[in-house]
């Protein structure tokens, strides 16, 4: 486990959470969701130790699973709105949608409370071409360029679950920082 340093950023908010049994790419939302320490969240495809995603099992089944939970800031959501793209919470396959933390610039090992659990980020989810399958051009406005002209993905973060308990629309969103030097969040 890493060491956590307090966190200058204010306490965010749970959206909606989402789950789906099945291998499916938008989760349905739920009242609440239950993560498992090690686990992920309860009764999801992508729940499991070991590696869930169809394409990573296809290459190491025996891989950890480091997308147990699978999270998208709600800001990304307006974002797309703003260019006229519709997309709800859960429709890009999240387990939970937040608001008021900015995710996609918290470095790897960063702890977030969610409700009643923690989750540790591992990286960032890597746009498959599923996106434009669930609405054609998406996956461009979800993959950006910075400055030097590298890929910048914004489909997501995804964590493992560091403790169990239960989480509901309108609980806290705490973030602790791992200990420096920071790494940044890549693809997992």
């Amino acid at each position: 486990m890493h060491p956590v340093v307090e966190s200058p950023h204010a306490p965010g908010l749970v959206v909606a959470v989402h789950l789906s049994g099945g291998h499916h790419f938008s989760k349905r939302s739920r009242t609440s969701i239950s993560l498992r320490e090690g686990h992920g969240v309860e009764g999801d495809a992508h729940a499991g130790s070991t590696v869930r995603h169809r394409s990573r099992v296809a290459r190491n089944a025996s891989a950890p699973n480091l997308r147990q939970v699978h999270l998208i800031q709600a800001e990304l959501l307006d974002d797309l709105a703003s260019i006229g793209r519709v997309v709800g919470p859960g429709d890009l396959g999240e387990n939970v949608t937040t608001s008021g933390v900015d995710l996609f610039h918290l470095p790897v090992g960063t702890a977030l409370e969610l409700g009643e659990a923690q989750v540790r980020l591992t990286g960032l989810r890597n746009p498959c071409w599923q996106i434009d399958s669930f609405q054609a051009g998406l996956r461009q406005q979800v993959t950006t360029r910075d400055g030097a002209g590298k890929s910048v993905f914004r489909s997501g973060v995804m964590a493992v679950v560091t403790r169990s308990g239960s989480v509901r629309g309108g609980d806290r969103v705490t973030v602790g920082l791992p200990r420096p030097p920071y790494v940044r969040l890549g693809r997992v």
